[in-house]
């Protein structure tokens, strides 16, 4: 599949294996892990980060094969899932550093197109999130208060 700004088709990555269960290796239940998942979410890590942060330290290869749920799908059952998702939150900084940026640097015309390009992607996936139930129908993106999404 094409990338989705530019021609270019990508390098092919590695596959999950196709496993139902989870490992025997691995000692954790259900609720050891969920509990670590509110831990750390309660610390302020985002879901991707939680999950990294369980693969490295406790050696958990997929949160779903043991708890058969995602992490953000126990963070919305415990009330702990931010009210913007974590990926429109990740495009929704880009577009500020790239806007201070061109504050400084009126003329760098890549930036500019960069800008243009990560706005449509944060409309695109805001208009997705409000059909879903995400986002409230009337979030609007406006760029003079998207610092505060940052806090």
């Amino acid at each position: 599949m094409a990338r989705m700004h530019s021609r270019k088709r990508g390098v092919s990555g590695s596959t999950r294996p196709a496993r139902k269960q989870s490992p025997s290796w691995v000692k954790y239940k259900t609720k050891e892990v969920e509990l670590l998942i509110v831990k750390y979410s309660k610390e302020g890590l985002t879901p991707s980060k939680v999950g990294i942060r369980l693969r490295d330290i406790y050696g958990i290869p997929d949160i779903k094969l043991i708890t058969k749920r995602s992490i953000t799908e126990i963070l919305k059952e415990r009330k702990l899932q931010k009210d913007i998702p974590e990926d429109m939150m990740a495009l929704i900084k880009k577009s500020i550093f790239v806007r201070k940026h061109l504050e400084e640097n009126k003329h760098d015309q890549p930036a500019k197109r960069g800008l243009t390009l990560t706005d449509s992607k944060i409309h695109r996936l805001s208009k997705y999130y409000k059909k879903t139930g995400r986002l409230p129908t009337d979030w609007k993106f406006d760029p003079k208060r998207a610092s505060f999404y940052l806090e």
